[in-house]
């Protein structure tokens, strides 16, 4: 009986608590139809291709594969142009009889994509080809087989007209046809990123870098603020006269020291322990991600503030943290409803991992990133605002 009374009371907690009951059955809701929806409008992968010195023929054959546009360039530095831009995937140049291809491979998936359809697309048109010459060669060995019959019979006419029967005999040897061979087109692959093991795991990576960076501060800052609350020390530093401001601006400082040494131990080892290819600068990797990890940490304080204990704190990863990720850019937002798109601009994940994405892979400087950067300050600044506001209920004027 004992048993069933803290059944019962256990029970009676748990369903005044809101919140629980809310994660319990509510967020895994959420999260399956969010899953179900990134997934499923993400089937398939849309790749560009810009090609130099190639035939109508193969650029009809390439352009007719589903999910590949073709664009033409006159030259290979027009195309080169266009590739650094992200205009375009891949260049294929045709040099004689053979073909030059040129990936961005900032995406795998994107590059085997590329490689499977012109290699289909150069097998159609060498199967056409070799259907046009045999159309060729049929209608020329009909032509000559007539003109050999109509040879024999003049020639027979006259044999039995001189009474030679040898001559009767056509030179077959002489009429025979030459068989034309194709030569096999040879095809060289360059890498603007990487190489050809390069997998689909580079193109995450910065992006994990990210998510791990903003992840842990969020939750070491997070808790650590909920600590000092329920213990009743920030209760007795807001009954002082010092600033608001000042509180929140101490603790950011004060946390931001460990965020900073774990955001260097992060990317340190994810580039080094990894091997990681860095194409630009690796000090401008460490900046954007301390930027990163001082939104999280803002972002950790400011949900603390909500939370009555350490259980209500980790109630907001399935519904803050998780979601981030899936509109982060790991899954490509390419192919995803306009909408879902949408989502992605409001993630700080996803313009610090579109930076350091960039740096890794494409060599950009940090100078040309003050979009993102911009962003990522925005969020800064709004948490820190309303972090400061938010410590007002706690102070007992």
């Amino acid at each position: 009986m004992r048993t069933i009374g803290i059944m019962n009371r256990v029970l009676k907690e748990l369903f005044r608590d809101k919140r629980t009951l809310a994660l319990m059955f509510v967020a895994p809701i959420l999260i399956m139809l969010l899953m179900s929806v990134i997934f499923n409008t993400n089937a398939s992968t849309d790749v560009s291709v810009g090609t130099v010195a190639v035939s109508q023929k193969l650029n009809r054959q390439i352009a007719d594969i589903k999910h590949v546009t073709v664009k033409t360039y006159d030259t290979k530095s027009a195309a080169k142009k266009a590739l650094k831009a992200e205009k375009i995937d891949a260049i294929v140049k045709k040099n004689g009889n053979n073909y030059s291809l040129t990936y961005a491979n900032t995406d795998s998936t994107k590059t085997a994509t590329v490689k499977l359809a012109f290699k289909n697309a150069l097998t159609a048109t060498s199967i056409n080809q070799l259907k046009s010459a045999l159309t060729k060669s049929t209608k020329a060995t009909v032509k000559l087989q007539a003109q050999l019959q109509a040879s024999q019979k003049q020639q027979a006419a006259t044999a039995r007209a001189a009474g030679n029967a040898t001559a009767a005999q056509p030179a077959a040897s002489t009429m025979a046809t030459k068989p034309t061979s194709q030569k096999t087109p040879k095809i060289t692959n360059h890498y603007v990123y990487g190489d050809k093991d390069t997998g689909y795991f580079a193109k995450m990576l910065p992006i994990l870098m990210g998510f791990f960076v903003f992840f842990f501060v969020f939750l070491i800052s997070g808790m650590a603020l909920l600590k000092e609350r329920t213990s009743g020390t920030l209760d007795r530093l807001l009954a002082t006269p010092v600033k608001r401001s000042s509180i929140v601006f101490g603790y950011m400082l004060s946390y931001g020291v460990l965020a900073v040494l774990q955001t260097i131990l992060i990317v340190l080892v994810t580039v080094w322990l990894l091997g990681t290819e860095v194409v630009g600068n690796m000090v401008s990797v460490i900046v954007i991600n301390l930027i990163l990890a001082l939104v999280a940490l803002a972002f950790g304080i400011l949900l603390s503030t909500f939370a009555n204990s350490e259980f209500q704190m980790m109630q907001f990863i399935p519904l803050v943290v998780v979601p981030q990720i899936f509109f982060s850019g790991i899954i490509p937002l390419d192919s995803m409803a306009a909408w879902v798109k949408d989502i992605s601009y409001i993630i700080p994940i996803k313009y610090a991992g579109d930076a350091v994405t960039d740096i890794i892979m494409r060599g950009t400087s940090i100078w040309h990133l003050g979009f993102d950067i911009g962003i990522l300050l925005i969020f800064l600044v709004v948490l820190t605002v309303l972090n400061i506001v938010g410590l007002k209920r706690y102070r007992k004027v």
